[in-house]
């Protein structure tokens, strides 16, 4: 399969590398001229994005606000006949930047780093982490295979997820998250806190060296997710504040909540469950993504698929 990466940062760049190394067929383009020295060195890279025309899959790995650009100026619909996909975090933004494209899927890989650009970049990155492809009524069943054979042959486990789904679960464990580490940075501002932070600080505001472009753009593709998001935080650091302040009258309150919080992050993540072989339809499979689960491998008929173990209550 012969495979063109538009934009070879940290994710572009480690997908172009990992799908080289599983044997398809790479090129890649990116519009600084010093990135694209540097992954000359390690996969196929041209100067000219019209020489990624001639290609099956197209991976968009572009900026949220440059998604419409490549869209209509690297992949036009009346000229590319490829398969689309991207790796953006917003994906109803994603959606509609390629709107006009007859075959886009979107894409997520779940995986990072807070350093950015090609030097960053590992072919191992997505190994055992999730991707999620976006499964809509209209998307075509057999593009929407390719790209999980696609990315399963990389290592990745896919899981199927409306656009809404993803963007709604996305705000939650990820856009959240760089606001409060930015918030948790501004808030131990002052010379002591900073000289006396250690593991729970680096831990907790470690996104907060991501690119602000990045944080911008989820920001702005996913506003309403991420204020509902955070209106659910603030609901809970209110029952927290409350708990303190009714400390003495009932000491075992915040501790409750704590313990709440504790028990749900010890189980996770989630330990696989065996084995499933998940019928190729659209219903089976989005109920499979629904219910945490992920697809390892795509066979002629059916997809191998894990959901999470169930946890005994004993």
């Amino acid at each position: 399969m012969r495979v063109a990466v538009a934009g070879l940062g940290l994710i572009g760049g480690s997908a172009a590398l990992a799908l080289a190394e599983a044997g398809h067929d790479v090129i890649g383009h990116d519009p600084d001229p010093a990135t694209r020295a540097a992954a000359a060195a390690h996969v196929p890279v041209a100067a000219d994005p019209a020489d990624l025309l001639d290609t099956d899959v197209a991976v968009v790995a572009a900026p949220m606000g440059r998604l419409a650009a490549v869209a209509a100026e690297t992949f036009p619909a009346g000229r590319y006949r490829g398969l689309v996909t991207d790796v953006a975090s917003v994906k109803g933004a994603a959606a509609a930047a390629f709107a006009a494209h007859p075959r886009f899927v979107g894409g997520h890989p779940m995986a990072g780093k807070e350093t950015a650009g090609f030097s960053s970049a590992e072919p191992g990155l997505f190994r055992d982490r999730v991707w999620v492809l976006c499964l809509e009524d209209g998307t075509a069943l057999d593009d929407w295979l390719l790209l999980a054979r696609l990315w399963t042959s990389i290592g990745a486990r896919v899981v199927p997820a409306t656009a809404a789904d993803h963007d709604r679960a996305a705000a939650r464990i990820s856009h959240l998250e760089h606001l409060v580490a930015a918030a948790l940075v501004l808030t131990a501002d002052d010379p002591l806190s900073r000289s006396l932070a250690a593991g729970s600080f680096r831990d907790g505001t470690r996104v907060a060296a991501s690119p602000t472009q990045l944080f911008a753009g989820m920001v702005e593709g996913n506003r309403e997710m991420l204020a509902a998001a955070l209106d659910d935080l603030g609901a809970e650091l209110g029952a927290a504040r409350l708990h303190l302040e009714e400390h003495a009258r009932r000491p075992e309150a915040v501790a409750d909540w704590f313990d709440r919080a504790r028990a749900l992050r010890a189980a996770w993540p989630p330990e696989p469950g065996e084995t499933e072989r998940v019928p190729l339809a659209h219903g089976a499979l989005l109920d499979l993504g629904r219910a945490g689960g992920w697809i390892e491998a795509v066979e002629s008929e059916v997809a191998v698929g894990r959901l999470p173990r169930v946890q005994s209550t004993s």
